[in-house]
């Protein structure tokens, strides 16, 4: 099938249909600018009619024997591995991921669908003791109810398979509403695996379009209760302050300005092989990456030699060729603001070791030095191929700088002594943090989350369980209560 003409609708209660709206979203290839569909946006009804969909299919779901809804998750993980290579292909064409990337995003979510077909099983109830005689206290864990889920551009299919897998593993329904740029990946793909795989009509319903249609309808609407948010700390702040206006939860992945830290006992080749990948992985455009390579000065002109080095041999161009290291932007907007605040930066006097031009949406490699302490980029997350050095003198200095941001979300340390390394990385304010490894790492059962501006809650494992489910209490007298009245 063609996933880009087939796929380009709304799928509400187990039906694929065309959106209410009065216009269009546009899927283009971020490489050609080809048109890969038109989509006619979903309007504040079909939200609606979406969530009371998921309303109504729930109920019988959370009744479901936890071993029949696991079957759903084995055949969902059989169907992406029969189909990888069109979802390869799929995602070089709706998002330039290169081959490489494709391959890291496709092994995550297969992991993580092995996960959800754990987490089926995984509530358990308890018994807790009483100070009131004859008192038996039950604590269930049920479903949350309905999710709302957004996902992002970067890994659409990746972070919409780890929320709404898990959430559905655990009896709840779900509402997905992927990001304007890749619709299909990010939610059309998603809902046909799942169709596919047998999950029962309303459970998993996708809305494709904008807040320049909905509002906050999708994050306003009474019938959920957990919204799981992946994007921007600007919107996730207003998200998050919509659902505690509404009583809902609120579980955010949200941005970073990671530092890796180089050490002066550091292997410094492979600190280079891990800093080049943590920054230029899928075209920096990953919330984990190293925006910050911070060098202790007794080996700073090594590493800086090295890592010039092996940054010019990375290849732009063409997703599809196997090749290409860098492919494009998700849109001409990031493109150019990459490239102005590469400019201004420049200009502020910031020295351009390597300083990569632009040829549509592909931005070359860009890597930065001798930036002025007071320069805005250093505490700002940068959604693009541009790395800055930053010397350091002692560990305290290094700790002082990578704290320097108001993001905290990973991080790596590289030194030849790790708990040294160990040390260190428990006093950078950061959610995750990686010993002689790279920035970008994701487990299915280890808690995934950041501190700070770069979210709230943690995904993964038990986490995922806190984030969509909830406690009931059940108490049992036996024998009879005495009342004061």
């Amino acid at each position: 099938m063609s996933y880009f003409t087939d796929l380009a609708q709304q799928y509400i209660d187990g039906e694929w249909r065309a959106g209410g709206g009065s216009w269009d979203i546009i899927d283009f290839n971020p490489y050609n600018e080809e048109k890969l569909a038109s989509i006619t946006v979903a309007t504040v009804d079909e939200i609606d009619q979406a969530y009371r969909a998921a309303e109504r299919a729930q109920r019988a779901w959370a009744d479901t024997n936890p071993y029949t809804r696991r079957a759903v998750f084995e055949r969902a993980l059989r169907l992406i591995e029969e189909r990888e290579a069109e979802i390869t292909e799929a995602i070089i064409a709706e998002l330039g991921g290169t081959r490489t990337k494709a391959g890291f995003e496709l092994h995550l979510a297969k992991e993580f669908m092995r996960e959800a077909i754990h987490l089926a099983l995984r509530p358990e109830g308890r018994i807790l003791p009483s100070p009131v005689d004859g008192k038996e206290n039950r604590l269930y864990r049920v479903p949350v109810g309905v999710v709302g889920v957004i996902s992002p551009f970067n890994f659409p299919f990746l972070l919409s398979i780890k929320s709404v897998a898990p959430a559905l593993a655990l009896g709840n329904a779900v509402v997905l509403k992927p990001h304007q740029n890749t619709p299909i990946l990010g939610g059309a793909l998603v809902a046909k695996i799942f169709e596919d795989a047998g999950l029962p009509a309303g459970l998993l319903n996708v809305v494709i379009t904008d807040i320049a249609e909905i509002g906050d309808a999708l994050i306003e609407h009474p019938v959920p209760k957990v919204i799981s948010f992946t994007g921007s700390d600007r919107v996730g702040r207003h998200v998050a302050t919509v659902c505690a206006a509404n009583f809902k939860r609120s579980v955010l992945e949200l941005g970073g300005n990671s530092a890796l830290i180089v050490l002066d006992d550091a292997d410094i080749d492979y600190a280079v092989d891990a800093a080049v990948f943590s920054r230029f992985v899928h075209q920096g455009q990953v919330c984990m990456a190293a925006n910050r390579v911070l060098v202790d000065r007794a080996v700073e002109r090594e590493f800086t030699e090295k890592f010039v080095a092996k940054v010019r041999t990375l290849k732009t161009g063409d997703p599809a060729d196997p090749a290409t290291h860098i492919g494009p932007l998700i849109n001409s907007s990031q493109a150019e603001a990459v490239t102005t605040l590469v400019d201004q930066t420049v200009g502020a006097g910031a020295t351009a070791l390597v300083r990569g031009g632009a040829e549509g949406n592909v931005v070359a490699p860009t890597v930065l030095a001798d930036l002025p302490a007071d320069s805005p980029v250093l505490s700002q997350e940068i959604f693009g191929p541009v790395v800055m050095l930053i010397p350091f003198d002692g560990e305290d200095e290094a700790v002082r700088i990578a704290n320097d941001t108001p993001y905290g979300l990973s991080g790596a340390v590289h030194t030849g002594d790790v708990e040294r390394g160990v040390r260190i990385a428990q006093r950078i304010h950061t959610g995750m943090i990686h010993i002689n490894d790279g920035t970008v790492h994701d487990e299915p059962i280890v808690p995934f989350g950041g501190e700070k501006h770069s979210g709230v809650g943690r995904l993964n494992g038990e986490a995922t369980v806190d984030a969509f489910t909830t406690y009931k209490w059940i108490s049992i007298q036996h024998g009879r209560s005495r009342f004061p009245f």
